[in-house]
């Protein structure tokens, strides 16, 4: 992955594997950084195409240059995720972010109920995303105003299931392989699987395998991606 100034201006897409803690907009910034410094630029549009939060791991699509006009067309496409849930207890972001709030025995929860939950969430369904999300209400963000104490009500909205797989071998930990549409929040998914059961369930972990025809098989470390750019100065 070696390019001229001029292939970086005209647009790139460079398909990283996200590290656990940075934040989308972490290694967008690092990447900025390390573009401008190796080819010279005093400006360089750099964005990526589909949020990943800090805990998740996995695809990270960015647009480089001219490529940053078809963010919105890379955004669209369907995703593929693997990740676990743990069954038994819920969080207020859905996620390790912040501590169990409620607990529930899983006594007596098969591995018959688990795929028929899954089954559940097959198609088109309705989904409300988490209140710790980036979604705006009123101005502000919906996670801005949880962490406050308040709670914002979000509007439920379709997204498309079009694969839902579990394996319960480590029960009450449930892993899963998931393809859906743009808009779906894993996080949500967890929370409502939970429910599916009468019971609680939160994400504990997530990797996005696929973004349309782009897979993580194809991916670079941030560190590889940084070290092969400094070769460039």
């Amino acid at each position: 992955m070696i390019y001229s100034k001029t292939e970086i201006e005209e647009g790139q897409l460079l398909l990283i594997d996200k590290p656990l803690n940075w934040t989308s907009f972490d290694v967008v910034n690092k990447l900025r950084y390390a573009l401008r410094k190796a080819y010279g630029f005093k400006k360089l549009k750099v964005g990526h195409a589909g949020t990943l939060d800090p805990l998740a791991t996995g695809l990270l699509l960015i647009a480089v240059g001219r490529k940053t006009k078809t963010i919105n067309d890379l955004m669209g496409m369907d995703k593929v995720y693997t990740g676990t849930f743990k069954i038994g207890a819920t969080t207020p972001s859905y996620d390790l972010e912040t501590e169990v709030d409620q607990q529930w025995s899983t006594d007596g929860i098969s591995e018959v109920d688990i795929q028929s939950a899954a089954d559940k969430f097959k198609g088109l369904i309705d989904q409300v995303p988490p209140i710790f999300s980036a979604i705006k209400q009123g101005g502000k963000k919906a996670y801005e105003m949880a962490r406050e104490g308040e709670k914002p009500e979000l509007k439920s909205r379709q997204v498309m299931i079009h694969d839902f797989k579990v394996d319960a071998k480590s029960f009450p930990e449930v892993d899963f392989e998931v393809k859906c549409s743009k808009g779906t929040y894993i996080r949500s998914l967890a929370h409502d699987f939970g429910a599916a059961l009468n019971n609680g369930a939160h994400l504990t972990a997530l990797h996005r395998e696929a973004i349309g025809p782009y897979s993580i098989e194809d991916a670079l470390s941030l560190d590889r991606c940084l070290e092969i750019f400094q070769k460039e100065e």
